[in-house]
């Protein structure tokens, strides 16, 4: 992919470089200096932070940006693609017209038009999107090891423990399935890495939707009473005293016998104990369980929920883009969306948790022979709701056929510094150690403070 020219790229603070220098006199400082203050304005950290928890949903495969939420109407056919924009609840927001029930929550949304990084391939953008950094190749042929750097989803586990976080559950939780390019192929970065076994996500590679839904260690297994396991686990520590074990074992045993014994855990897990009505209302599916699910997660004291929608890449649309996403892609995604923000809202959960959509990357303006969009991370779309953020706002603006940034260019790093800061973290400020033992910050990017409300 072609990068831009020095000239046409943006600064941090929402102009090109083009701009900035063509701007002549006071009036073109004073219209920078405001627009910076703006968006990047006052203070390292949130001292009165109203996010407590996150919900990641990732659409694993890329959805096209152009076709939801940064339409161009006014582009060339081969470009604006078969679907309209319409309305929202917010004066001069539009979206697609696949996304009817979205509209309706637009005062609640910041949607960023103007994210951008450089990787091509599924599990390198996946990381990039998630991890805030680059990955050492860009290709989808990789795997997680424990010299990760580490995704902001385990940052946040990390950041929960090291504030005292004692809960049943592990504070990290990925449903229904991993970010992951085929099940060979699983992305980097979304487990503890190079902090550590006791920082990966507990992963339920089960469906939410079946009736046979069932996560893997949650709970007693048939014919085992409380009394046996506490049993068990004495007879253990009696075989381990003066043994020295590796720390992550201990870390997972301890953990294994916490999921096991607590029914909090299992409670947590038990779609059936909610109603009917608020199971169809979120959809009978995967998708749409997998939001329920991570809506009680959150209530049981979980930190950071992904929900990843779809096994595997299924929103990479190089054939058949707009069929795809208008019969099989788009409903359940917003069905789900819609009623996570609703069910939020109504239980007065939303002001303290921030809800995060995104994906790899966009797909290319111009639509190709097999009537589908290919890879493109040169521009892409990302949006936040809840947890302080002010919603009914749009950041950035990309060019006339959603290619590049235009104004305000933003990468997934500054995302992350944004969702540290509405926790209530420094970005800056925090750092861990690598693998090779040199200090990280939580993340190299700035907060968009525009975003916040504190």
């Amino acid at each position: 992919m072609a990068r831009l020219a020095l000239d046409s790229m943006s600064t941090d603070d929402g102009f090109t470089r083009r701009e900035v220098l063509r701007g002549t006199g006071a009036s073109a400082l004073a219209a920078f200096w405001s627009r910076w203050m703006h968006l990047h304005a006052a203070g390292p950290a949130n001292g009165r932070p109203k996010a407590k928890s996150v919900i990641l949903i990732f659409n694993s495969g890329a959805p096209s940006h152009l076709d939801l939420w940064d339409m161009k109407p006014s582009a060339p056919e081969n470009v604006r693609g078969s679907f309209k924009p319409i309305a929202t609840n917010v004066t001069g927001i539009r979206v697609s017209e696949l996304m009817p029930r979205v509209a309706a929550h637009a005062d609640k949304l910041a949607i960023v038009r103007t994210v951008h990084h450089r990787h091509t391939q599924h599990n390198s953008g996946m990381h990039w999107s998630i991890v805030g950094k680059p990955y050492r190749i860009d290709n989808t042929l990789i795997n997680p090891s424990r010299t990760d750097v580490p995704s902001f989803g385990s940052l946040v586990g990390w950041l929960a423990y090291r504030d005292g976080y004692s809960g049943a559950l592990p504070p990290y939780v990925i449903t229904p399935s991993p970010h992951c390019d085929s099940t060979a192929y699983i992305t980097p970065g979304q487990f503890g890495g190079c902090l550590g076994a006791k920082y990966d996500p507990l992963v339920v590679n089960s469906d939410p939707n079946s009736k046979s839904f069932k996560v893997s260690g949650i709970g007693l297994s048939e014919g085992l009473t409380p009394q046996r396991l506490l049993e068990r686990r004495t007879l253990l520590d009696r075989l381990e005293t003066g043994v020295p074990l590796a720390r992550s074992a201990d870390v997972n045993q301890s953990r294994a016998f916490s999921l096991v014994s607590a029914d909090q855990a299992r409670k947590a897990f038990d779609l059936s104990l909610e109603p009917s009505a608020i199971r169809d209302r979120y959809g009978r599916h995967s998708w749409g369980q997998s939001h329920l699910l991570a809506r009680r997660l959150i209530e049981s004291g979980v930190k950071f929920v992904t929900t990843v929608n779809g096994p595997s890449i299924v929103w990479d649309t190089h054939k058949d883009n707009f069929n795809q996403l208008k019969t099989r892609l788009v409903p359940p995604m917003e069905q789900a969306y819609a009623a996570l923000l609703d069910d939020l809202s109504q239980r007065g959960l939303l002001d303290s948790t921030l809800v995060v959509w995104m994906g790899d990357f966009g797909r290319t303006p111009i639509i190709n022979k097999d009537a589908g969009r290919d890879h493109w991370p040169g521009c892409y779309t990302m949006v936040l709701a809840g947890g302080g953020v002010r919603g009914g706002q749009l950041i950035g603006e990309s060019d006339s056929t959603g290619s590049y940034p235009k104004t305000f260019p933003v990468t997934p790093a500054d995302i992350h510094a944004t969702i540290f800061t509405a926790l209530g973290y420094d970005p800056h400020g925090i750092t861990y150690e690598s693998a090779e033992g040199r200090p990280l910050a939580l993340s190299e990017g700035d907060p968009i403070r525009g975003l916040l409300s504190v």
